[in-house]
């Protein structure tokens, strides 16, 4: 009897899963969010605070929580998800320069490499019959990392941020951009127990060799097209391996981390987020239609 091969057998299985089968997860499915079935567990960025909420930094305070989304609008009424009706929507604030982001938090078993993909696309809010091209500065994917407590005095806070700056003061840019520099951190309260930095902020961010990306942004700002995007992490070695959108794909020495030495209570920690920031007066949205993480161990 001819002996199956296990990873042919195990892309088949992928294949026939017309949901799964669009990503090329690792060995190990973490998760696969599907917005159709709710939020799977991605939720606002919420910053530290100690007795009142206005001790949060302001970057923080214009967050809001994401929502699930038919992606309404005046065209054809709602125009859904890839193979559904729901995507989760991160919008900004209607003032030139927000942002916002949607977070999940786990934490890992193992050290070891990690795959996030996900399909998503940014649009401004369609509330003008323009092509509003430039109206979305920036959407992005980061991590929020840190080793395990076994990794002693070597451990560190890793955090890997990448965006696409679409456009900066009405003008085209189309350029993949990472962040390496620390954001001070702030003590909020009085305990001596918090602190707070806002990694997020408009400082800091560098283009990527080779970065230049024209992305799909079709003729109307009603109209979307969903964008592959693939993220590799190695949790033992604390180093990106990969990153591609759609079929671009970039070395994995020019993408930046911000990083800093372990902190006191964040063991472990496996954060995924995605931002967006708008450069008009108008809200900024980024849809994600899916997300697949995975793993190697």
């Amino acid at each position: 009897m001819e002996r199956i091969d296990p990873s042919a057998f195990r892309r088949a299985m992928l294949d026939a899963d017309p949901k799964l089968s669009r990503f090329d997860p690792m060995s190990r499915i973490l998760s696969f969010d599907d917005f159709d079935r709710g939020f799977c567990g991605w939720g606002q960025l919420v910053g530290n605070y100690e007795h009142t909420l206005d001790a949060m930094l302001p970057g923080y305070a214009q967050h809001s929580q994401p929502m699930l989304s038919s992606i309404p609008h005046w065209d054809a009424g709602s125009h859904g998800g890839i193979d559904g009706t729901y995507a989760l929507k991160i919008a900004t604030r209607p003032s030139k320069g927000a942002q916002n982001c949607a977070i999940k938090r786990m934490t890992f078993r193992k050290a070891g490499p990690i795959r996030v993909e996900a399909y998503v696309a940014a649009k401004p809010e369609a509330n003008e019959l323009l092509l509003s091209a430039t109206d979305v500065r920036s959407f992005g994917i980061f991590l929020d990392l840190q080793s395990m407590a076994s990794t002693g005095p070597a451990a560190e806070r890793v955090m890997p941020h990448l965006r696409y700056l679409n456009a900066s003061d009405g003008k085209l840019h189309q350029t993949w951009q990472t962040k390496r520099n620390e954001t001070a951190f702030v003590a909020i309260g009085d305990t001596g127990d918090t602190v707070s930095h806002y990694h997020l902020s408009p400082e800091g961010w560098e283009d990527l060799p080779g970065g230049e990306d024209s992305l799909c942004y079709n003729e109307l700002p009603t109209k979307l097209n969903w964008t592959y995007l693939r993220l590799d992490f190695d949790l033992e070695s604390m180093t990106p391996l990969h990153f591609q959108c759609n079929e671009k794909v970039f070395a994995p020495d020019a993408i930046g981390s911000i990083r800093m030495p372990a902190m006191k209570n964040l063991w472990g920690m496996l954060n995924f987020g995605f931002l967006v920031e708008t450069d008009s007066d108008k809200r900024a949205f980024l849809y994600v239609d899916s997300v697949c993480i995975s793993a190697e161990f």
